[in-house]
C-alpha cells in the first residue's frame, strides 16, 4: 500500500503585516506559484481593493483569474470572512454578485448567515472548508447537517500559546469525529502556535495549512521569506513524520 498524502493548504495573505504578504492579482498569483512551486496542493486567497481586504465581484475575479493562469490546475479557496464584511445580508450579496468562482470557500460556522452562504456556494458549484474557529464551532457545524455537502473542515484554533492551540484543536477535532463526520480535516493555527498546531495534526494523519495568512514565522521563530519559505517548512515537517 502506498503512504497516504498529506494535504498541505497555502493561505497567501489574509491581513497579515508582512513585506511579502500579497495584496495586488499579479503579486497574488506570483505567491501562489512559489507556494505551489514549494509543494502546496491548493492556495487560499484574499482579494484586494484599494489596500483593503474585499469580497466584492471585480477584485475577487481578478484575483481568480490571475491565480488560475499562474496555477493550472491548483484549486483555489476564497475566503468569505465575516471579518471583512459583518452585515450577513450585505456580504451574501457581495457574493451573490461574484462572476468568477473559486473552486472552494472557506466558510466560518461560527459567522452570522454562514449556513446561507454556503447554500449560495454549493447551489453555484463551489466547494465548503466548514471552518471551526473555536469548541461552540464544532458543535454548530455537526447540528447544523451541512457535513456531506463540504469537501473538508478547517480545525483553526486561533490562541497564541501554542499547548492552548494544540489542546483546542484536539477538542474540536473530537467533537467532529465523534458525530460521525468522516470529513478531511484541515489543522493550522495563528503565528508560532501554528506550527505546533500542525506537527499534531500531521502525526494524526491530517490535512494541514501554512503561509503569511496563519503565520509570519518559521518553526524556529525566525521571520520567513515568502510563501514559499513557510511551505517549504511544512513539506519537511511532513517529511520528517512519515521518517
Amino acid at each position: 500500500m502506498g503512504e497516504r498524502k498529506i494535504f498541505l493548504q497555502a493561505a497567501l495573505n489574509g491581513d497579515r503585516d508582512h513585506p511579502a504578504a500579497p495584496r495586488t492579482p499579479q503579486a497574488i498569483a506570483e505567491q501562489a506559484r512559489v507556494a505551489v512551486a514549494a509543494g502546496a496542493h491548493s492556495v487560499h486567497i484574499h482579494a484586494y481593493d484599494d489596500g483593503r481586504e474585499t469580497l466584492d465581484a471585480g477584485p475577487c475575479a481578478q484575483a481568480i483569474r490571475t491565480v488560475r493562469a499562474a496555477c493550472p490546475g491548483i484549486a483555489i479557496s476564497m475566503t468569505t470572512s465575516a471579518a471583512i464584511d459583518p452585515d450577513p445580508e450585505s456580504r451574501l450579496r457581495r457574493i451573490a454578485a461574484w462572476t468568477d468562482m473559486p473552486d472552494l470557500v472557506s466558510a466560518n460556522q461560527g459567522e452570522k448567515g454562514i449556513l446561507e452562504l454556503c447554500g449560495l456556494m454549493l447551489d453555484r458549484g463551489v466547494q465548503i472548508e466548514a471552518g471551526l474557529l473555536a469548541e461552540r464551532d464544532a458543535h454548530l457545524f455537526v447540528a447544523s447537517g451541512l457535513a456531506p455537502r463540504c469537501r473538508r473542515v478547517l480545525v483553526e484554533p486561533l490562541a497564541a500559546d501554542a499547548e492552548e492551540a494544540v489542546g483546542l484543536a484536539a477538542i474540536m477535532e473530537r467533537v467532529v469525529t465523534e458525530a460521525g463526520i468522516g470529513l478531511e480535516q484541515v489543522h493550522h493555527g495563528d503565528g508560532i502556535a501554528s506550527w505546533a498546531v500542525n506537527r499534531r495534526a500531521v502525526g494524526r494523519g491530517h490535512g494541514i495549512r501554512t503561509g503569511l495568512e496563519d503565520t509570519p514565522v518559521l518553526p524556529d521563530g525566525r521571520v520567513a521569506t515568502d510563501n514559499g519559505d513557510l511551505v517549504a517548512a511544512a513539506v519537511g515537517l511532513i517529511k520528517a513524520a512519515a521518517n
